[in-house]
């Protein structure tokens, strides 16, 4: 079973527009199991959404946020809905490199993150789910850090008969890789 990181929206315009929780550690958590999966023999895949605004392609906004470990060997899927699937070459790229285990990680965890996660398990995907290695911003109704503690908890309870999606932290996924 071959692992892939999956990287959605960690690009410079969105870290830019406003703080995200925990910004320096989800990103150098992401570097880590960058390295980790790499090192196994599984893919990175780096998603950037796409608009007429601030993340124009090829604008820099769009471009990938500049402390990210990103290589030439790793894979990039460009997208324009919160679903990382939607309209994507996401999912041949994933078949293409034979990947079967998604480790989901990236920016924001209500939006793209959630809706590439539910899209990866209605898909039939083995999905873990990075717990400290996905961020938002604050919103008017809820701080950034009970947003991304609600999901996990979500993601770790949804009914799906035998594949249930694995909700850990950084540390303990990279213990097992």
């Amino acid at each position: 079973m071959k692992a892939g990181l999956i990287v959605v929206d960690v690009q410079a315009g969105l870290f830019e527009s406003s703080p995200r929780f925990d910004a320096d550690g989800v990103i150098r958590r992401i570097n880590a199991l960058a390295e980790a999966v790499r090192a196994g023999g599984g893919a990175v895949v780096f998603i950037q959404h796409e608009d007429d605004d601030s993340l124009a392609y090829g604008s820099p906004g769009w471009r990938l946020h500049p402390g990210l470990d990103a290589r030439s060997e790793d894979a990039y899927v460009r997208k324009t809905a919160s679903d990382s699937f939607y309209r994507s070459d996401l999912e041949e790229t994933l078949r293409e490199r034979r990947v079967t285990r998604l480790l989901f990680t990236g920016c924001a965890t209500e939006f793209c993150v959630d809706t590439a996660i539910r899209s990866a398990v209605s898909r039939d995907y083995e999905v873990v789910v990075v717990a400290d290695g996905h961020t938002t911003a604050d919103r008017p109704h809820l701080p950034a850090e009970k947003i991304i503690e609600h999901p996990n908890w979500v993601w770790s309870n949804l009914i799906l008969p035998g594949r249930p999606v694995v909700v850990a932290k950084t540390e303990t996924i990279l213990s097992r890789i």
